[in-house]
């Protein structure tokens, strides 16, 4: 049975957004080894479109950005949303009883599997489909935006905590 694991970067007061701040190279490449390593991937709509950036070839990418790309097109990817009618390459949408969708993936499969955004993954928590959450957490104070915990607040319970980088921890819980 895969585990489910939701992991984002997070800012010291608990907001995640993706323009205000962004990994390091170092953290960039832990990244591409959590990528690599991976069964696949869970997307709500709008992470999705945002990914969906990584399917093209930019000719200025670095050779961390194209070694990225690469693992996320390799990647199975299901993508939860009401709204579109198609995804990309590599992709299946699941539109309907989400829940029970994502349950038969995490049955059928092993590994882990990457839960991708704070409203998908807030659904997710209050169905108790998470098997773990990691925190990367960045020594920054946004004031504001979309909290990690979009939704239910579990009670968890600290396994693990690493530096990833010089600034950034990661923090491991699982539901207690």
């Amino acid at each position: 049975m895969a585990k489910l694991v939701f992991g984002m970067n997070q800012s010291l007061d608990g907001y995640v957004d993706h323009m205000k701040f962004g990994p390091s190279a170092k953290l960039f490449r832990h990244f591409i080894a959590e990528a690599e390593g991976q069964t696949g991937s869970i997307y709500g709509r709008v992470m999705y479109e945002l990914m969906r950036y990584w399917d093209d070839e930019h000719p200025e990418w670095d050779a961390d950005r194209r070694a990225f790309a690469a693992a996320w097109r390799r990647q199975k990817k299901w993508v939860v949303s009401r709204t579109l009618s198609a995804v990309g390459p590599n992709a299946m949408l699941i539109k309907d009883d989400v829940e029970g969708a994502i349950g038969k993936l995490k049955a059928a499969h092993e590994g882990e599997i990457e839960i991708a955004g704070p409203h998908l993954a807030g659904s997710l928590t209050g169905a108790g489909l998470i098997d773990e959450y990691r925190i990367y957490r960045h020594p920054i104070v946004l004031g504001q935006g979309t909290p990690y915990f979009a939704g239910p607040r579990p009670p968890l319970r600290l396994t693990a905590h690493d530096r990833i980088d010089d600034d950034v921890v990661r923090l491991t819980y699982v539901p207690a």
